[in-house]
This record gives structure tokens, C-alpha cells and sequence, in this order.
């Protein structure tokens, strides 16, 4: 399944030279939403605001989606 992770106002990475942060959504492919979680944590580090089991308004979402 498809989960969906977003930032916090100070919660900024760099991934494969991409820039994640409260203007975009991460995309995780999951068995489950704690699944996402657990990897969400490993990948972020912990910082990272919540986890979608659907899209939520992509009007606070300006940069849309990035698929890691």
C-alpha cells in the first residue's frame, strides 16, 4: 500500500539530492501504516510531522509528491 509522509515547518532534509520538506509529501510503500512509520522514522530520523493512509489536501502541498 501507499502511505504518505509530511514534514513539519522546521523539519527539512536532502535526499538523493532532492529537498523534502513542509511543501511536499514523501510517498512509502508499506505492508502497513506502522510499517511506514518504522521507515519514515529510520529515514527522517525521526523528524517528520505525520503518515497518510490517503492523499490529504494538496492545497498545503504545493511541490506535490516525491516517490523515494
Amino acid at each position: 500500500m501507499k502511505y504518505y509522509i509530511s514534514f513539519g515547518q522546521i523539519h527539512t532534509h536532502s535526499i538523493n539530492n532532492q529537498t523534502i520538506d513542509k511543501d511536499c509529501l514523501v510517498e512509502i510503500e508499506a505492508e502497513s501504516k506502522m510499517e511506514a512509520h518504522v521507515r519514515a522514522m529510520d529515514w527522517f530520523k525521526g523528524k517528520f510531522h505525520n503518515v497518510y493512509e490517503e492523499l490529504p489536501d494538496m492545497n498545503f502541498f504545493p511541490r506535490g509528491v516525491i516517490k523515494l
